[in-house]
């Protein structure tokens, strides 16, 4: 009885997934419970910070009346995954007090100003220096941004790089992916393992099971489960492989966040 806790719906601007479609699918999946975390991302324009589509009064609205309409039949929760960029500081914070999120996931899908998910970004770059760069940032971040629960997939740059995760491994970035993970377990915040990965062919999930593994070696205690489903075809997307990846990186519990609070589930 897995929990899916990072699930997107049409207020994700990359999203047109109609919400009663994605509960279905989960209930349909046999999943403990379900946790949505639109995007909440700013995007750096030429001219000023633009706020995505993100309508906060009509998610809730909406949210509410399915955990209402749900109540006794599965577990819903209502979180929102931002995108952390340096320039967003004062911004991010304010808005996640705001609101009385259950989870929110803190992802980098932004580098110094870039989206690796265009392969523009990667013109000019040997493919390492730019991993490296993006998990640079993520310390960057980390200095900045104490305003969420997880890390959203950590590695998630590979799943555009040129050649994906061809030539990538945990060892090659050893040093700057240990100091995440000791801030973050310094912060008691936690890492999720993101099945999304294998939805894109990597063979992995999203971070690798060598840094899921890691961050338990190192005391983290902390880990969501969510398959970045963006359609109810990928709810739960190859849960299937989730409980040996955690059990054989240490886990014998998986974690849910209600109103920011965590509680631990066994495997």
């Amino acid at each position: 009885m897995l929990w899916d806790t990072h699930m997107h719906t049409h207020f994700s601007v990359d999203s047109e997934a109609d919400t009663l479609e994605m509960i279905e699918a989960s209930m349909d999946a046999g999943l403990g419970g379900i946790c949505f975390t639109d995007h909440l991302d700013l995007e750096k324009t030429q001219t000023a910070p633009a706020l995505f589509p993100l309508d906060l009064p009509a998610y809730f609205k909406e949210m509410e009346g399915f955990c209402r309409q749900f109540d006794g039949r599965l577990p819903i929760r209502i979180g929102v995954e931002i995108g952390l960029q340096p320039y967003l500081e004062g911004l991010l914070p304010k808005i996640i007090r705001e609101y009385p999120f259950d989870f929110v996931i803190g992802s980098s899908h932004w580098v110094n100003g870039e989206d690796p998910y265009y392969p523009e970004y990667f013109v000019g770059k040997i493919e390492d220096e730019a991993y490296r760069e993006y998990f640079e940032s993520i310390l960057e971040n980390l200095a900045l941004f104490d305003c969420f629960d997880v890390y959203g997939h950590l590695d998630y740059i590979v799943r555009y790089g040129p050649n994906t995760n061809r030539y990538y491994s945990y060892e090659k970035f050893a040093d700057v992916i240990d100091e995440i993970l000791q801030i973050l377990i310094q912060r008691g915040k936690g890492i999720e393992i993101n099945t999304g990965g294998f939805k894109y062919g990597l063979g992995h999930p999203n971070p690798t099971e060598a840094i899921i593994r890691r961050y338990r070696e190192m005391g983290g205690e902390i880990i969501t489960i969510g398959a970045d489903a963006h359609k109810p075809e990928h709810v739960a997307f190859d849960f299937g492989k989730v409980t040996g990846i955690l059990k054989d990186a240490g886990f014998r519990y998986f974690t849910v966040f209600s109103g920011r609070k965590p509680s631990f589930y066994p495997l």
